[in-house]
């Protein structure tokens, strides 16, 4: 499933919190861009946009939402990505694309 979704990515690397060293954002390795890496609701990892575009203009299997996890959740975080199927959105609905739709190698 994660191969379909194209949630592949590697997670985040864990932080220290003693240290205060400036973090720099995600850049695709491919395109250089910017990007964002949010764990699934199955444990997997994708690369997002950075924008959010409406429902009409990104394909179906590239489309995902962020959404908070109820507070007592086995995961360490608080927001995941989850792959829109099943009801489509509506079509100027905003929705996060997967990057691999976006990214435009070198």
């Amino acid at each position: 499933m994660a191969e379909a979704d194209g949630a592949t990515a590697a997670p985040r690397p864990e932080l220290d919190p003693d240290d205060v060293s400036w973090i720099e954002p995600p850049i695709c390795q491919e395109c250089g861009v910017l990007v964002r890496i949010y764990p699934t609701s199955y444990d997997r990892w994708v690369s997002l946009a950075t924008v959010e575009l409406p429902a009409k203009d990104v394909p179906e299997p590239f489309r995902w939402r962020l959404t908070r996890l109820p507070d007592q959740s086995h995961l360490a975080t608080d927001i995941v990505a989850v792959r829109l199927r099943g009801i489509d959105p509506l079509p100027g609905e905003p929705v996060v694309p997967a990057h691999r739709m976006m990214c435009v190698p070198d």
